[in-house]
């Protein structure tokens, strides 16, 4: 409409300043008072709320996305990349616990979300009905630790004897190492709702409640804080928060606890294997998993974009740094002999 208007006035003021009857005074009025005209329409054009927004595209818009908690760094520094890159897009994380992130996506209180989640039939039929398209993409692979307390010496778990602490068969450091003087096993994990529990009760197929001797905080930082105040703890904690040597807050979490080996699942119990990228890519370290980010979006807006942007180049460079897997870069395996 502002275009329209402009238009006109221009017109007119153009026939008036050619009429050869109107003195240069005139003429020099006439000029002036069109471009205050057009100086006003223009300012109440951009004064106008009800002004259209300008359209969400994948690179610019105002959403908000909800992920996992136990991901936070990871995700934290691939959103302030890409808005750094992109001055128009601008992307609001919140940060639950896996069970409170899938019932908010199911009900479509949000579009994209980042999890190692992947849909029941039960959930697919949900969907479904709602007429609900899912776009998963693997973006990296993460793995779950086993932390222990600085001062513990025993640092080497067979895969059964894993098993064994989350069935209740092994709760004392003695089993594991009969010279230990540490007593009772305290396993402690970030919340009940969480990813990370989740995980070990269907690799294990547990169906019944944990052990007596298991407890959960509220977040992977409590864990790590946790186990390095008490010597007979163990602590069940994302990688992602422990692993990224350039990352400050990484280095000091990782400087308060110490990280146990696992055997694989069933090749030589005698070889151990840390949840560093070499094993996270090989799955020699058995406790690994997948982290998608999943959009429900019905067009390409910010959500997708900031999707394919992080499975591209760049983005799968962040998650080479913070020390986890990239899925859909190749990766380069260096042996170093000592």
């Amino acid at each position: 409409m502002i275009y329209y208007y402009c238009n006109e006035i221009l017109t007119i003021v153009t026939i008036l300043v050619r009429q050869h009857s109107i003195n240069k005074a005139m003429k020099s009025r006439i000029l002036v008072l069109g471009v205050v005209t057009f100086a006003l329409l223009l300012g109440i054009q951009c004064s106008n709320p009800k002004a259209p927004a300008i359209a969400e595209t994948p690179t610019r818009g105002d959403i908000r996305i909800m992920a996992d908690a136990s991901f936070q760094p990871l995700v934290d520094a691939e959103i302030f990349t890409f808005t750094s890159l992109y001055k128009y897009a601008h992307i609001t994380p919140v940060y639950l616990p896996e069970k409170d992130l899938i019932a908010e996506f199911l009900k479509d209180s949000v579009k994209v979300i980042v999890s190692s989640w992947e849909p029941t039939e039960e959930q697919k039929k949900v969907l479904l009905d709602a007429q609900t398209i899912l776009r998963s993409t693997t973006v990296a692979y993460d793995a779950i630790a086993l932390v222990l307390n600085k001062e513990n010496m025993d640092s080497l778990f067979t895969y059964q004897n894993v098993n064994d602490i989350f069935t209740g068969k092994l709760t004392e450091w003695k089993a594991i190492n009969a010279a230990s003087k540490l007593g009772k096993m305290v396993a402690v994990f970030d919340n009940e709702k969480s990813a990370n529990i989740r995980y070990f009760k269907e690799e294990f197929k547990l169906e019944n409640q944990l052990p007596s001797n298991f407890y959960s905080v509220n977040t992977n930082t409590e864990v790590i804080d946790y186990v390095s105040k008490n010597k007979n703890a163990i602590g069940l904690v994302s990688v992602n928060w422990i692993i990224d040597k350039e990352d400050s807050t990484s280095r000091s979490f990782a400087d308060k606890i110490k990280i146990a080996a696992v055997s694989h699942r069933v090749l030589d119990a005698g070889s151990y294997f840390q949840p560093v990228q070499g094993s996270i890519y090989d799955k020699s370290y058995p406790f690994t998993r997948k982290i998608n980010l999943i959009s429900r979006e019905s067009f390409s807006g910010l959500g997708s974009g900031f999707i394919s942007w992080v499975a591209a180049e760049q983005g799968q460079r962040i998650v080479l740094k913070s020390g986890l897997v990239p899925a859909t870069m190749p990766i380069r395996l260096i042996q170093i002999k000592k």
